[in-house]
C-alpha cells in the first residue's frame, strides 16, 4: 500500500511539471547585457511570474500555464512589454533594450 502511495505521489509530482514551461534569455542594452538586477516579469492570466536579471544580462522564468503571455521589463521607473509563449518546453527569446523618442521598447534578436 506504501508503495501505491508513493508511485501515485511521484506521478503527481511529475505531472505538474508538464504543465510548467520556461522562458529564458538574454537581454541587451547597445552592445553591452543589461546590469544585473532588471525587473522581468511574464504575465499570462491574470497571474505574474517575476525574476531579475543576472550579470549577464540573462533570465529565466518558470510559467505554469501555456500560452500567449506578455513579457515586460522593467528598469528603474521605465517599462517596456511584449507578447511571448509559454510551451511544454523551454523557449529562448533574447532581446535589445532600446531607447527610442525618450521611451523604452523591447526589440527581439
Amino acid at each position: 500500500m506504501k508503495q501505491l502511495a508513493l508511485v501515485l505521489i511521484a506521478l503527481l509530482i511529475s505531472a505538474s511539471g508538464v504543465m510548467a514551461g520556461e522562458v529564458y534569455g538574454t537581454i541587451t542594452q547597445g552592445s553591452k547585457p543589461v546590469a544585473a538586477g532588471v525587473k522581468v516579469e511574464i504575465s499570462i492570466a491574470g497571474k505574474v511570474y517575476a525574476a531579475e536579471t543576472d550579470k549577464f544580462g540573462s533570465y529565466r522564468v518558470i510559467v505554469k500555464e501555456k500560452g500567449k503571455c506578455t513579457i515586460t521589463v522593467r528598469v528603474n521607473e521605465e517599462s517596456a512589454s511584449s507578447a511571448v509563449f509559454s510551451y511544454d518546453k523551454a523557449t529562448r527569446y533574447d532581446w535589445i533594450l532600446q531607447t527610442t523618442d525618450g521611451k523604452l521598447s523591447l526589440q527581439r534578436k
